[in-house]
């Protein structure tokens, strides 16, 4: 068996309790009280559900779907968000495919601190573009992780490929 080490992603997960805010404020709702979709990277609102950029993506095309209401499991959550979450998933899955013609996805959420969640009181679903070799030398040897595409780019190549 092979063991990938990823020391760039443990540094954050042991990080993030001592850095998170003390005051219970969640990035997810900040970003929709924000009211600057192209500030917050967030590239489509629906229903129940928006879409957003995740700020530190492991590929380009990195997002994450997330509903309106700040709930921290899925049993909290109503079936019809769920249900809108799933529809979301599938259809970022095809802009993500005509955009950046990825070779796979992974698609998974980190519920609780232990489970590798940095945003432990709001559920969301991570949706990323995978290609063969996008983890490569530069990360584990240079602790750098190569992002080919700026947050900008990215937000205006899949807002644009949402709208359709």
């Amino acid at each position: 068996m092979d063991y990938l080490w990823t020391p760039w992603r443990y540094r954050y997960v042991a990080s993030a309790s001592a850095n998170a805010p003390h005051d219970d404020r969640c990035i997810f709702c900040d970003a929709l009280a924000a009211g600057d979709d192209a500030s917050s990277l967030i590239v489509l609102r629906a229903s129940k559900n928006f879409i957003i950029l995740n700020r530190y993506p492991y590929t380009s095309g990195h997002v994450m779907v997330v509903p309106y209401a700040h709930v921290a499991d899925l049993a909290a959550a109503d079936p019809e968000t769920l249900a809108e979450m799933m529809q979301l998933a599938q259809r970022v899955q095809k802009a993500l495919g005509e955009t950046y013609r990825p070779e796979g996805y992974n698609l998974g959420m980190n519920l609780g601190r232990a489970a590798g969640a940095g945003v432990t009181g709001h559920l969301h679903l991570h949706v990323l573009p995978r290609w063969a070799g996008d983890a490569n030398f530069m990360t584990v040897v240079g602790e750098t992780r190569v992002a080919p595409e700026e947050l900008s780019t990215t937000f205006e190549r899949l807002s644009k490929a949402l709208a359709t």
